[in-house]
């Protein structure tokens, strides 16, 4: 990848000639250069594209002695006919500014119509070289000063592959709540910041001088040795929520400093750590307030936020109150990513990492092995770079922050590593992925991120999730195939038993060609008194179950009436899908009245 010192747009091919027709394994993101002899071999490079591809166009380099290099007739009269024995419909178009000529292949033909073609015009000792007329895109590396040192990002081994998802979505229309340290100003992130909230009451935590208020700017949370606790070394202020708001959204193609990963959207800060901590209580009450729930005293928030990310934690279970106020905020459409924690341990001893309806996030390295630190255990879902700076400053993660010991004073950037670097990279990912796909529920979102994970480049004992984070697989995932609208409906109700077994409902459907879209929508109709009890799964042809709706001891709500939406990409459309409905508590019945699909 080219670093950022240079400005200029690169182009990638993304359609040309099959890549059925190559005669060599090497690849090519250029635009192709013409031999240096005309005598010259056809390099099979310049017969490469995107594979399964077929090109609907030629361009043809005919040798300078040959009629063809300079008559438009003579080059139209050998199109005809190089198409005549290929038994294709081939056609001169027009000369290009390098004499090369451009031939239209017609209506879209097979990969093998195409190689026969080509191989009309190969076996011509008068032609130079042939290759696809190919479509290219725009896509840029950022101009941000400090990019090349984000390896994060885009290194091939470790990296993040965030870049190949910025032509589908940059995370535009997504709000990111950042439940942290607060926010100190810096000016590559400014752009980006919209109103948060600082739920810190006690003010001996907060150190700004009051209680709650409607500024989440971050003082500092320095402290002195044994202020926090006997034996707790010293330690300056540490701009956390800084350099968490940068991973996400730092501004991007600005000039300066480093790239955000979802730099479309905007980071609300809400303050709940201050000197030598913060309380379960203001996180709660944070959690709530971020995803447009209620919070005494607070005032309503105008900018309700669909990711909320978590880069803190304590020892201990999930408790109660911490869960309910996840349920509440999940079940209110947003997606909490938190850090699984820093103490090379199980994460099932450390909470919020070990909470339910979350994604966990454990920490790799720069060389794709789980981070030393990182905690680990069946209940983190995914891994994504966190560094180790240990191995050398620079394979730490680069981000926003301020130079002041204690006080805020300058604004810099500096590498940090940790499971708390981690998560805003799924935070990110998750605000690509809504913005790519509005309709998709915090559940789907998760396991769409999960799907299209891949192998851990390096080792990972105990357990790392789904593997490390994939933005550019995820967000084609759930971006790719559309509805066409034919809709495939059942009226029959079923009643659903009081905390008995799961009733299945199904529907038949024919006449599709190949699978589900990736925006498959399922409408729910169910007359239940207290939907919390409920869990929903859309069951696909192969056996596939698709969760639908988790159940939650808080959402006391009736009913489920709603659309879901559901990459079901990976699944034949043709077949019997069902709706399966289970109710998992005593005390209230409920009936499915009906259910559709729409393709």
């Amino acid at each position: 990848m080219r670093t950022p010192d240079s400005p200029r747009r690169k182009l990638i091919s993304v359609a040309a000639v099959s890549a059925a027709l190559l005669t060599a394994a090497t690849t090519t993101v250029a635009v192709a250069q013409e031999p240096a002899s005309e005598a010259a071999a056809v390099p099979a490079a310049l017969a490469q594209s995107a594979p399964g591809t077929p090109a609907e166009r030629l361009i043809v380099g005919y040798k300078s002695g040959a009629a063809e290099a300079k008559s438009n007739k003579a080059a139209e009269a050998d199109a005809a006919a190089k198409g005549k024995e290929a038994g294709e419909d081939v056609d001169f178009q027009r000369r290009l500014g390098t004499g090369a000529a451009l031939v239209d292949l017609g209506e879209r033909l097979s990969t093998a119509d195409v190689a026969d073609v080509v191989a009309e015009f190969k076996a011509d000792p008068q032609v130079s070289y042939v290759v696809p007329d190919r479509l290219n895109t725009p896509q840029a590396d950022p101009n941000d000063t400090e990019y090349a040192k984000q390896w994060d990002l885009f290194e091939s081994t470790a990296g993040m592959n965030v870049p190949g998802a910025w032509n589908t979505t940059t995370g535009t229309g997504v709000t990111v709540a950042v439940i942290d340290t607060g926010y100190v100003a810096h000016s590559d992130l400014a752009a980006n910041i919209v109103g948060g909230y600082d739920f810190i009451a006690d003010t001996a935590v907060s150190v700004d001088g009051n209680g709650r208020d409607s500024n989440p700017a971050d003082p500092g949370d320095w402290y002195n040795a044994n202020e926090c606790a006997a034996g707790v070394p010293a330690s300056t202020s540490s701009w956390h929520g800084t350099h968490v708001a940068g991973t996400i959204a730092a501004v991007t193609n600005n000039g300066k400093g480093i790239a955000g990963i979802a730099h479309g959207a905007k980071i609300s800060p809400v303050r709940v750590l201050g000197k030598c901590g913060g309380y379960d209580s203001d996180i709660i009450d944070a959690i709530t307030w971020s995803s447009g729930g209620t919070v005494s005293g607070v005032p309503a928030n105008t900018n309700v936020a669909k990711v909320i990310n978590m880069s803190l934690g304590g020892d201990g279970a999930c408790t109660s109150a911490t869960q309910s106020a996840i349920n509440a905020a999940v079940n209110r459409g947003t997606t909490i990513v938190v850090a699984a924690g820093n103490d090379n341990d199980n994460v099932s001893a450390h909470s919020p990492g070990n909470c339910n309806n979350i994604i966990s996030v454990a920490a790799t390295n720069r060389t794709g092995a789980k981070a030393s630190y990182s905690n680990y255990g069946s209940l983190v879902d995914i891994s994504a770079p966190g560094g180790q700076t240990s191995t050398g400053t620079a394979n730490g993660i680069l981000s926003t922050l301020n130079s002041g010991t204690k006080t805020p004073t300058s604004e810099s950037y500096a590498y940090y590593q940790g499971t708390s670097m981690a998560t805003p990279h799924i935070a990110g990912l998750v605000a690509l992925v809504k913005s790519a796909n509005s309709a998709l529920t915090p559940a789907q979102i998760e396991t769409a991120i999960k799907n299209n994970a891949r192998a851990l480049p390096g080792a990972c004992s105990g357990g790392c999730g789904a593997g490390l984070a994939d933005a550019a697989k995820t967000v084609a995932a759930v971006k790719g195939g559309t509805t066409t609208g034919t809709t495939f409906s059942s009226g029959t109700a079923v009643a659903v038993p009081d905390a008995g077994s799961a009733v299945e409902s199904s529907i038949a459907v024919s006449g599709r060609t190949g699978n589900a879209p990736a925006a498959l929508q399922v409408g729910v109709d169910i007359t239940h008194t207290f939907r919390g009890d409920l869990v929903v799964d859309l069951v696909a042809p192969d056996g596939t179950a698709y969760r639908l709706k988790a159940a939650s001891t808080s959402d006391s709500a009736d009913n489920v009436s709603t659309t879901y939406t559901v990459d079901a990409s990976a699944e034949t459309a043709n077949g019997t899908w069902k709706l399966r409905v289970q109710d998992t508590a005593a005390q209230d019945t409920g009936t499915l009245n009906s259910w559709k699909l729409t393709f």
